[in-house]
């Protein structure tokens, strides 16, 4: 519908969307491929310059890990105390979320946006109390690694041999209004950390050696120019789409990835985040488990619990269908059907070939149960014998 000068009319969803946009704080994310890069340096020297105009601004939590030159741009920032947690017999310092929400400045420097947040704290993670500042009015500025990113903890592994263990959900550069990379060469990272500029004398050979090896630092970084470019196209999609010029590639397609109980089932969920990022299009999750929930055991309900809390930080649509009688294939097949599915994806199967032939394909059987959908199969890096 269009408005009497010929522009076309907000719906109530789009105006209430709007409205919350224009009263949250403004919320911007440094980024980086690895530690040393600069990500504080620049958030901090960026804060400097917003305190000498005038701006009140402070430091909810800072870490220079030692890091002379970052520390000395903290300059003349205000640091908020931390927050004094009892935890073990322990008394733990931790960003002061309530202190700040009742103070409310302009603007709050929260570094480490990863951190898992000590237990009794009000929030499990630091980027939940970074939405809750936004959600208040207070605009944040806050920095990360991109291998912290959900979606790429098994890419991640892969390329460095490193699990990393605290993650944020993807959806967070989604809420960002500014997105900064601070693109560091590797030889330049390598020569840093050489000197000490990055990490004590006794941590620097193996450094060398693990994380700040050359190809791991080339990988990351080109991960990080990439995810920054994809997230660029997204938000002219998105603006495209707000100002009708044009719509958004990729809409009608709709992503399912089947997972079990299987130790490859996050990375299949991740996989399928990742073709449906890319497509910009809704993920559904379908598991069938073997019996109810209520009736798993301890460590299958544990992992049950772990797939449902994934999917919900990728923001994809987590789905349970029992079989009753029927067979996996016959779920999936009315699953697409009944959501419209055009891509399938699935992990290798665990049946050895003499039974594929004997049983017959689960591939085989979807493709014949459906129409237009493409199936895609993920390796899982097991050795299948006949």
């Amino acid at each position: 519908m269009k408005t009497s000068d010929g522009k076309r009319r907000e719906t109530p969803e789009e105006l209430l969307k709007r409205i919350e946009k224009e009263s949250r704080g403004y919320l911007k994310i440094f980024i980086g491929a690895a530690p040393g890069v600069g990500k504080t340096y620049m958030m901090l020297r960026e804060g400097n310059e917003l305190l000498k105009k005038g701006v009140d601004i402070i430091i909810g939590v800072i870490e220079t890990h030692g890091r002379a030159a970052t520390a000395a741009q903290i300059e003349n920032l205000p640091i908020f105390p931390l927050k004094k947690v009892d935890y073990k017999n322990k008394q733990l310092k931790e960003f002061d979320l309530e202190g700040i929400l009742e103070r409310k400045p302009q603007y709050v420097i929260v570094d480490e946006l990863a951190h898992t947040n000590v237990p009794g704290s009000k929030n499990q993670k630091r980027y939940e109390d970074v939405m809750e500042l936004v959600k208040a009015g207070i605009n944040v500025m806050t920095a990360v690694n991109i291998q912290h990113l959900e979606s790429l903890n098994d890419t991640v592994e892969q390329l460095t041999g490193i699990k990393v263990r605290e993650r944020i959900p993807d959806w967070m550069l989604n809420e960002a209004n500014e997105i900064q990379l601070i693109d560091t060469p590797p030889e330049t990272l390598c020569e840093r950390l050489k000197a000490g500029l990055i990490y004590q004398p006794e941590k620097i050979e193996q450094s060398l050696k693990n994380f700040f090896r050359i190809g791991n630092l080339n990988a990351l970084r080109e991960i990080a120019l990439r995810e920054v470019a994809d997230d660029v196209d997204e938000r002219l999609e998105s603006y495209k789409l707000e100002k009708g010029i044009n719509g958004m590639k990729g809409a009608n397609e709709k992503i399912l990835v089947c997972v079990n109980y299987r130790p490859n089932a996050e990375r299949l969920i991740r996989r399928g985040w990742r073709i449906a990022s890319r497509l910009k299009c809704q993920l559904y999750i379908l598991n069938i488990p073997l019996v109810p929930v209520h009736k798993m055991d301890g460590a299958t309900r544990k992992q049950h619990r772990l797939l449902e809390k994934l999917a919900k930080d990728l923001d994809a649509e987590f789905h349970i269908r029992a079989p009753g009688g029927r067979k996996p294939e016959q779920l999936i097949i009315e699953f697409v059907e009944e959501k419209g599915i055009t891509q399938v994806v699935l992990g290798q199967s665990a049946r050895s070939r003499w039974e594929e032939i004997i049983k017959g394909s689960i591939v085989t059987k979807i493709m014949k149960g459906t129409k237009h959908v493409d199936i895609l199969i993920v390796a899982d890096g097991v050795d299948h014998r006949e």
